[in-house]
């Protein structure tokens, strides 16, 4: 179940307030206001330069905000360095100390807040086992593989029990199966523990397969944010409908509004979703997800004007695993991609060249303000 948003729980384990911050001039971060729910598992998701990783290191302490008030666990932590923060950070780099063995790196933190030897080993082999590493604690960095090694900087990280364990790309250096594996165990430390993870990352299936929410930021603001299933399924504008995801578009303009009824060059279309504000007469973006959209064999004795059904030309068929991904052209040269599961598809008998069908049905179109979407 998705950790309820912070008003439901009582005080944040995180709260950012009008935080701004420029560098030379530009600012990264404009007027942020961001709330993190104990033990909530947040993934930050943008594209390069919406100021997720700077918004990371402002928490962190690494750096400090121009304006703004950062909060943790309900303390103003504004002004504190990262060191007097009770946070921790996993970086891509495992940054483990390579003259330690696995135990003295996760015990290392215990050991400079005073803890007793007894005391901070057996904090560390606790972590160890939690990260499937138990009997590894003799053995140094150099000697494990690169999954292994950023277990063990989790559990140094988690070793002095912070209120808030940053993430910043933490799995970005390893391969793909090894970083499904450690997606899997990341999950499962943070539910065991009840811990509070602030997930930076540019992987969006990382994000939607682990986090509880996500916070879409663009050019230093947090454009929306939700659980996975409603910020893909009902993205908040055209902008965050193409960057989430894949997505078919498609120019329309309005006819009616109740129900909606579009224009587009391929023909009429019908949609269940239309952005407020949009009237008849406006110009819109229709937004339909690959697989919501289907390819089928041309019908020339189909009925001519039908909503939500465009002639077109398949372009191509990949299998991905147990998925194909075709790709079609349709006679204004726009072009739709279709995501079906190989097993009993209808799709499976087309080659690229074939006349096609785009179909789609209305509760899967959306339909934006133009100058919401990507250019």
């Amino acid at each position: 179940m998705p950790t309820p948003p912070p008003e439901s729980v009582g005080s944040s384990a995180v709260s950012l307030r009008q935080i701004s911050k420029s560098f030379d001039g530009h600012q990264v971060i404009a007027g942020l206001d961001l709330d993190v729910a104990p033990g909530e598992f947040l993934a930050v998701v943008g594209p390069s330069g919406s100021g997720k990783t700077t918004m990371m290191r402002i928490i962190g302490g690494f750096e400090s905000p121009d304006a703004g008030i950062v909060e943790i666990a309900g303390e103003d932590v504004t002004a504190l360095p990262a060191e007097r923060r009770n946070i921790n950070t996993v970086f891509q780099s495992y940054a483990l100390f390579p003259h330690l063995n696995v135990l003295d790196n996760v015990a290392f933190g215990p050991r400079m807040r005073g803890r007793g030897r007894a005391e901070r080993e057996r904090k560390a082999n606790e972590l160890l086992e939690l990260v499937h590493l138990g009997g590894t604690g003799r053995r140094l960095p150099r000697e494990l593989s690169g999954g292994m090694q950023q277990r063990v900087a989790l559990a140094r990280a988690l070793a002095n029990d912070p209120a808030v364990l940053l993430l910043d790309e933490p799995l970005g250096a390893l391969d793909r199966k090894l970083r499904e594996e450690m997606q899997r165990e990341l999950r499962r430390v943070q539910a065991t523990l009840g811990a509070t993870f602030v997930y930076v990352t540019h992987d969006q299936d990382e994000a939607f397969g682990m986090a509880d929410r996500l916070a879409v930021m663009r050019d230093g603001r947090l454009v929306q944010m939700g659980d996975p299933a409603t910020i893909y399924d009902q993205p908040a504008n055209a902008w965050v409908a193409l960057f989430v995801g894949s997505a078919n578009r498609l120019p329309v303009s309005v006819r009616d509004t109740a129900p909606a009824r579009l224009d587009s060059a391929l023909g009429p279309l019908a949609a269940d979703y239309l952005a407020p504000g949009l009237a008849a007469g406006s110009a819109g973006l229709a937004v339909i997800r690959p697989e919501a959209t289907r390819f089928e064999p041309w019908v020339a004795t189909a009925p001519a004007g039908q909503p939500n059904r465009f002639a077109a030309r398949l372009d191509d068929v990949v299998a991905i695993g147990p998925s194909l991904r075709l790709r079609a052209t349709a006679a204004d040269g726009t072009a739709f991609e279709s995501v079906v599961n190989r097993a009993g598809s209808a799709t499976t008998g087309l080659a690229p060249g074939d006349p096609v069908a785009i179909a789609f049905d209305a509760p899967s179109v959306r339909v934006y303000a133009v100058d919401e979407a990507i250019p």
